[in-house]
């Protein structure tokens, strides 16, 4: 890892959502110098599910060698920055740098995401980002260091990071288009940059959005603390980049990236809005999966023209078809499915999931994982339906049987999930059951 210099004692840090995450990475690495480290966050009391307050934050900020100042703020509300700014200079004199982390996430459709969740979104991301520089640059101006560092990505015009996510590719691109703008504006006084992840980070978020086991998959906010710290130890000059992190530390000399792994040797999820085709990347990540169940040249044997519920296929006149026929993968995949179906699987999961699929055995689809013994099978289920999930046939049977990672499929565009993601995720686990059967 990248060692200290002591570069940022005495610095004053005022750090957006520091309670929890890549926030406090940074505020950590930055206490390790004796900076002074404002936690500029909303949470005062300990939250439900996510882990961290600003005030467990501080402890661990001053046990790590830096000052702390908890402030309760949630970049929406314009007095609530201008008031934790002023208790800042208060207490330390000015504010040489600030790191724009707090941040909002849906990923969803444009016709999926509520208004309020796009509202929170721009305001947070966007207008939370804006309003901080803004506050904050009159006492940057006045420092020897002054450093506005946001957690965004380089601006990637593919379509592909637009269509599944818009609302918020458009709130993450206004923090990225505040550094090209202010940059500008404030050159040779203030440097401002982006900073933005070559892989995954395993963080709270991350665990909301992939489910259990994509930690995996990821790497430590340890690596984005480090970049960060190397960007905010440069002189002014060094303004308008948009920095990815492994990129810079290869460049610092870094060469163990294992380090900062959760799990060393496992594959890595690739961030979003990076360079290269998400196709291929997909590709090379179900390159690490498992094989696949319908190898080219197997033979599948023959069975009576049956549902994936093992119901026999009658012809207009009410006798049995004369035609036997194997089935096709999908529905192979779905009666296999059926079968592996418990109680203890209805019981723990509680949701009815809809099946979009194009391509050969292309139509509805459908898991029961909800109501009386669950089931499977084609077309709409007769209950209301909790989660819809659009994809090819290819990739759904690839996902099924372990070779296709449901979170890489998700983020490369592979994948489309309308509805309660939380049961989405829950649907994730269950596929470690089934793909052993498959």
């Amino acid at each position: 890892m990248l060692p200290n210099t002591g570069k940022l004692a005495g610095c004053t840090l005022f750090i957006t959502g520091a309670s929890r995450g890549i926030g406090k990475a940074i505020a950590l690495k930055a206490a390790k110098d004796g900076a002074n480290i404002v936690i500029a966050a909303k949470t005062g009391e300990p939250h439900r599910t996510l882990p961290g307050t600003i005030y467990t934050a501080a402890e661990e900020i001053e046990a790590a060698g830096g000052k702390a100042l908890p402030c309760i703020v949630n970049v929406r509300e314009e007095q609530q920055i201008v008031d934790a700014v002023e208790k800042a200079v208060q207490k330390f004199g000015g504010i040489d740098i600030l790191v724009n982390n707090a941040s909002a996430i849906s990923l969803t459709g444009t016709l999926e995401t509520p208004t309020k969740k796009v509202d929170l979104m721009m305001s947070a991301n966007t207008r939370g980002t804006y309003l901080a520089s803004k506050i904050c640059l009159p006492h940057l101006r006045k420092s020897n260091i002054a450093h506005i560092l946001n957690i965004s990505p380089p601006i990637n015009l593919n379509p592909i990071w637009f269509k599944n996510h818009c609302a918020y590719t458009i709130s993450k691109y206004g923090m990225s288009m505040c550094v090209l703008g202010m940059a500008e504006e404030f050159r040779g006084e203030v440097a401002v940059n982006a900073l933005w992840p070559q892989t995954a980070i395993h963080t709270s978020a991350m665990d909301m959005l992939g489910g259990a086991g994509v930690e995996q998959q990821c790497r430590k906010t340890d690596i984005l603390a480090d970049a960060a710290y190397c960007i905010l130890t440069k002189p002014k000059s060094f303004t308008g980049n948009f920095v990815i992190d492994e990129n810079l530390l290869r460049e610092e000399g870094i060469k163990n990236f294992d380090v900062y792994a959760v799990a060393p040797g496992h594959p890595l999820l690739p961030d979003f809005f990076l360079d290269v085709d998400p196709n291929t990347l997909a590709m090379k990540m179900e390159a690490h999966g498992a094989s696949p169940v319908f190898r080219e040249g197997k033979k599948i044997e023959s069975a009576k023209h049956e549902g994936p519920d093992g119901a026999k296929h009658e012809g207009p006149d009410g006798a049995e078809s004369a035609a036997v026929k194997p089935l096709g993968p999908v529905a192979e995949t779905f009666k296999i499915i059926q079968g592996a179906i418990s109680e203890d699987v209805v019981r723990s999961t509680q949701g009815v999931y809809l099946f979009e699929l194009s391509g050969d055995e292309g139509g509805t689809w459908y898991i029961d994982l909800k109501n009386k013994s669950g089931s499977a099978g084609i077309g709409e289920p007769p209950v209301k339906v909790d989660v819809v999930m659009s994809m090819s046939s290819g990739d759904f049977v690839k996902m099924f049987s372990g070779k296709l990672k449901p979170t890489m499929a998700f983020m490369s565009g592979k994948l489309k999930i309308k509805g309660n993601m939380a049961l989405a995720m829950k649907l994730e686990k269950m596929m470690t059951q089934f793909s052993s059967k498959l």
